[in-house]
């Protein structure tokens, strides 16, 4: 298992989110804080989840789907903190 940030803006006005957000679930255990940015313990590989996620998007839309190393900061709030760090020390 490894934690991936998915991070995406959907450009189109009025944009339906739910299916993404669906698919985004189905990963694995997530977390969901920042407006547009999801991390995910997956046993997916980055690959993987883009294939999974790009049909739910459009070709005007960004997607980034980053693989989380130990080597990470950042403000978020007490629960955010505690979800990374007891995800990450299962994470390959």
């Amino acid at each position: 298992m490894s934690i991936y940030i998915i991070s995406y803006d959907l450009n189109k006005p009025d944009q339906n989110y739910t299916r993404l957000h669906q698919e985004i679930k189905r990963l694995g255990d997530w977390w969901h804080y920042l407006d547009s940015t999801w991390l995910v313990d997956s046993s997916l590989n980055s690959s993987q989840i883009w294939n999974q996620l790009k049909s739910a998007i459009d070709k005007n839309d960004s997607l980034l789907i980053v693989k989380i190393t130990n080597d990470y900061t950042g403000w978020l709030p007490k629960k955010a903190w505690e979800w990374i760090n007891s995800h990450i020390k299962y994470a390959a």
